[in-house]
């Protein structure tokens, strides 16, 4: 498990993060169109996803922001912005805040991908929803970078995850 924490206070997570060198696990999440999108859709290009507990919450708006303006500049990278959020309230955050360069996707409703990536909190105000994490593949679904925020009120190393791209 994972130790992290929340305002300070210790938070369990269900394992690790698949490690760097390693297949991501497949997942099949909900758009904002509530279509569904698959990891196996995105071979052939790089993918940064920026998972984090809810839009609804400072920092996780926050790495939204900076990553749809970075991938705006990314070539051969989707980057996709991962939460329990339900899909209305990505659209919703999306629309108001003009975000257009990242995909939105949920786990609202089996929560799936948090349990086969060991991210989801087991314990703590936040149970249940998905730690703060930045994974990276490559073109052919290779880990190539992954970062557990040590502190869910952080922001990620944006500079590391974006460099491990190129």
């Amino acid at each position: 498990m994972a130790k992290i924490t929340l305002g300070g206070n210790p938070v369990e997570t269900l394992g690790s993060l698949p490690d760097v060198g390693s297949k991501a696990p497949e997942f099949t999440l909900i758009t904002t169109d509530l279509s569904s999108k698959s990891l196996s859709e995105y071979k052939g290009v790089k993918v940064l996803l920026n998972i984090f507990p809810s839009i609804d919450t400072g920092i996780c708006a926050t790495s939204t922001r900076k990553f749809n303006v970075e991938a705006a500049g990314l070539e051969n990278t989707r980057v996709l912005c991962i939460s329990r959020d339900t899909p209305f309230a990505q659209k919703r955050f999306c629309a108001a805040e003009g975000i257009e360069h990242v995909e939105m996707l949920s786990d609202f409703n089996k929560g799936s991908f948090g349990k086969d990536y060991n991210l989801e909190m087991i314990d703590g105000a936040m149970q249940g929803f998905h730690s703060r994490a930045i994974v990276v593949l490559d073109e052919f679904g290779t880990v190539l970078y992954k970062e557990q925020v040590p502190e869910i009120g952080k922001e990620p190393d944006y500079k590391a995850a974006l460099n491990a791209i190129t």
